[in-house]
């Protein structure tokens, strides 16, 4: 993405990695700190984004892997151009869970896809949108699965797969975050919230 006045940050991880609670501390710390904030999500972020948010993860039935991943970048698309760039171009902070390394992940890896083709449909749908900074909270599939079975509520579509799946997804991201370790922040998430916290903003108050 060009320049712009505003700073994307993404949060990334396996399910049950604790993305919500940091979302919600940095928005917070953020906002205490007198930035305008917008949180969004990926599916989901927009009108369009929840009807394919529904597909994806509470569809009752199989979905090809390739229809999979299209559907993800045709959300996607429409978030960033709806939702994201405007934002940016207001000056806000945008913290934003999950966005293309997902899909890398998650349809690459983890349904054994293509990943450096599904990483440029996403660089093509979003004309190449990549964000300021890519927080990656890393956490062992078993771990990860305590806490899901621990929150008692139904599983989703990803949530519900076997944990070698899990184990690619979780390899896709370190692969990913090694490729590219200037955008990438990436943290134990067996750590405290308030650890894991106080790294983020420690990374990201030089940005600001």
């Amino acid at each position: 993405m060009s320049a712009r006045p505003g700073l994307w940050v993404t949060l990334e991880g396996g399910d049950g990695s604790g993305k919500t609670t940091q979302a919600e501390l940095l928005g917070s710390w953020l906002t205490d700190a007198g930035h305008t904030v917008l949180r969004t999500r990926e599916p989901g972020g927009s009108d369009v984004g929840r009807l394919i948010r529904d597909i994806v993860l509470h569809h009752r039935g199989d979905i090809a892997p390739r229809a999979e991943a299209l559907l993800y970048a045709a959300d996607r698309a429409h978030h960033v151009e709806n939702v994201v760039r405007p934002a940016l171009d207001r000056g806000e902070i945008v913290l934003q869970d999950r966005y293309l390394d997902s899909s890398v992940a998650y349809q690459g890896a983890g349904r054994v896809l293509d990943g450096t083709e599904i990483r440029d449909l996403s660089l093509w749908a979003t004309e190449g949108a990549l964000p300021d900074l890519t927080v990656l909270l890393d956490l062992d599939p078993a771990a990860a699965r305590q806490r899901l079975d621990s929150a008692d509520k139904p599983f989703d579509r990803l949530e519900a797969e076997k944990q070698d799946f899990h184990t690619r997804v979780r390899d896709a991201y370190l692969a990913l975050a090694g490729a590219e370790p200037d955008r990438f922040l990436v943290l134990d998430a067996a750590a405290s919230p308030d650890s894991l916290a106080e790294s983020i903003r420690a990374r990201i108050a030089p940005l600001l």
